[in-house]
């Protein structure tokens, strides 16, 4: 089991507009450092942008508990997806997310060195993120709410322990 997150280099885009037109965004690198060192970060990693429970219920719920986070001294609460960053920008949009911030891990890297990348080849899904929430100080794990059964082409989507409320309820108790 990791004690500290992987060390990688997300592809990101951020808005720019010096650069002008409907696409005003362009590459930024950012390194796992730069989001984890120094703060207390949540992390809610799921299968995919635009999949049933990510966007009805996993993702949103996050956004709209986001204050309680803050409240309970978390930095930021990012969510963490196998998309390209194109992919997540648009998913946020279409959700109206407003507080938690985009993490695409288009190449799996971050996923797979934390154990948690997983063949969904029965959906024709590729290679994604088993789903799990995370509490990270200052690079450190301190909790992973991993959903039970992880494997490949699992025939179920559970979604029992990585939710907002699992995760608050352990932020209030005692971190």
């Amino acid at each position: 089991m990791l004690t500290s997150v992987p060390n990688i280099v997300f592809k990101t885009r951020v808005r720019d507009e010096s650069i002008g037109g409907q696409n005003p965004f362009r590459w930024q690198d950012v390194t796992s450092e730069e989001i984890f060192k120094g703060k207390k970060v949540v992390i809610v990693a799921l299968p995919g942008a635009f999949t049933p429970t990510c966007s009805s219920t996993h993702l949103p719920g996050y956004d709209a508990k986001y204050k309680e986070f803050k409240d309970l001294g978390v930095d930021e609460v990012y969510c963490l997806s196998v998309n390209d960053a194109f992919t997540m920008f648009q998913w946020s949009k279409h959700l109206g997310v407003n507080h938690v911030r985009m993490l695409p891990d288009g190449n799996g890297d971050f996923t797979r060195m934390m154990g948690m990348l997983v063949k969904k080849e029965n959906l024709g899904f590729g290679l994604r993120s088993w789903r799990y929430s995370m509490l990270v100080e200052d690079q450190k794990i301190v909790q992973i709410f991993e959903e039970p059964g992880k494997s490949d082409n699992h025939p179920e989507d559970p979604f029992v322990v990585s939710d907002a409320d699992t995760m608050l309820n352990f932020l209030k108790d005692g971190k």
